[in-house]
C-alpha cells in the first residue's frame, strides 16, 4: 500500500486490515509511516510492516518487494497511491515539473506494477487497484499536470488489464473527488492565496459545485478499494469507478 502514512492512503490500508489482510505500507517519512503501521496493527491485530520509500526511485520500490516477498513470500494485492503533483497551468510549468510529475505519479506506478505481476501471474490471482482522480475522466482546471498523468496511469491500466484477466488478475482505478484530505488542504490554500479569498470561501465553491453539497470523507473511498481487491470483484476489471459525490457530469 503505497503513499500510507496519512490520507487517502492510511484510510485504504485500514479498511484493507479490516479484512485481515497483512500489509506493506509506505510513504518517504520514516517516522510517519512507523507510527502508521502501529495504529493500524494495534486496531486491527494484524501483521503490518512500515516502511519508508520515495517512490520516485526505483531502487526503493525494488526494495519494497523484497520486503513483501521476504515477510509474506510476495504480493497479491497492489494498492498505487502516489502525492498529486503541483498545481499550476502549463505557461507557469517548467520542464523539471513534468519530469518529477512523470516519475512520482507514472513511472512509479509502473514499476510497482512490474514487481508484483510475475508472482500473481504464477498464483493464477492478483488484484491491482490505482488510486487516481476524477481529473482522469474530467480534467480540473489548475491541475494541468495532475490531469496528465492521472490519464496515463487510467490508459496504463485499461490496457493491462486485458493483458492479465487470464491470470485471474484484476486492474481497476478508483477516482477520488474532493474528498477531506491534508492534500486538498494545501490545494485549497493555494487557490485562496491566488484568488484573494478566505480558503473556506474556495471550499464552499467545491461543495457547490458536487450535486452531494459536501466534501468526500477517506474512509468513502476505502471501501471501494477493500471491495475491489476483494474475491467478490473478481468479474470487475478495467473499470474507472468515481467516488466524487456526483461531480463528473459525464454519461458514463
Amino acid at each position: 500500500m503505497a503513499g500510507a502514512s496519512r490520507g487517502l492512503g492510511y484510510a485504504a490500508a485500514e479498511a484493507l486490515a479490516a479484512e485481515g489482510v497483512r500489509l506493506v505500507i509506505c510513504s518517504r517519512d520514516d517516522a510517519a509511516i512507523e507510527r502508521a503501521a502501529e495504529r493500524i496493527a494495534s486496531q486491527h491485530g494484524v501483521e503490518v510492516t512500515g516502511q519508508a520509500a520515495d517512490l520516485s526511485e526505483p531502487e526503493a520500490i525494488e526494495r519494497l518487494h523484497e520486503t513483501a516477498r521476504r515477510n509474506y513470500g510476495g504480493v497479491d494485492i497492489l494498492v498505487t497511491n502516489t502525492g498529486g503533483p503541483p498545481p499550476g497551468v502549463f505557461v507557469d510549468l517548467p520542464q523539471s515539473a513534468w519530469d518529477a510529475a512523470v516519475r512520482n505519479n507514472l513511472d512509479s506506478v509502473l514499476h510497482l506494477m512490474r514487481g508484483v505481476l510475475a508472482g500473481m501471474t504464477e498464483r493464477k490471482w492478483g488484484r491491482i487497484v490505482n488510486v487516481t482522480s476524477i481529473a482522469a475522466k474530467q480534467p480540473v482546471a489548475n491541475l494541468i499536470l495532475s490531469n496528465s498523468m492521472r490519464a496515463a496511469v487510467t490508459a496504463l491500466a485499461r490496457t493491462l488489464a486485458v493483458e492479465v484477466a487470464p491470470h485471474g488478475i484484476t486492474v481497476n482505478n478508483v477516482m477520488p473527488g474532493y474528498t477531506r484530505t491534508e492534500r486538498l488542504e494545501e490545494l485549497a490554500a493555494h487557490l485562496a492565496e491566488a484568488r484573494s479569498v478566505d480558503q473556506q470561501a474556495v471550499v464552499g465553491d467545491w461543495e457547490r459545485e458536487i450535486p452531494a453539497t459536501r466534501l468526500g470523507e477517506p474512509a468513502e473511498l476505502a471501501a471501494l478499494v477493500a471491495f475491489l481487491a476483494s474475491e467478490r470483484a473478481a468479474y470487475i476489471t478495467g473499470s474507472s469507478i468515481a467516488v466524487d459525490g456526483g461531480w463528473i457530469r459525464a454519461l458514463i
